[in-house]
């Protein structure tokens, strides 16, 4: 799958995607939604250590979990 990243994304919503962050950490899921800001929107995310959630503004709600972009690396789908 190629083209821009956003155009990427808007093709990846609602599949299983994994992103990785800049502390090492990788969050799995589907992807729920995101912005132009790489903020993204996984429903619902695993592999979340709920002891630093905080230190990387990553917030999870109920089984939905929403990472703030300047903290995303790469995201694989």
């Amino acid at each position: 799958m190629g083209g821009r990243p956003l155009d990427v994304l808007e093709a990846s919503l609602d599949e299983e995607v994994t992103v990785h962050l800049k502390d090492g950490r990788a969050f799995y899921g589907a992807l729920g939604g995101y912005d132009q800001h790489m903020n993204v929107v996984l429903e619902p995310a695993d592999e979340a250590d709920e002891d630093v959630l905080g230190e990387l503004d990553v917030e999870q709600i109920d089984n939905t979990t929403i990472i703030r972009g300047d903290n995303v690396v790469t995201i694989r789908t």
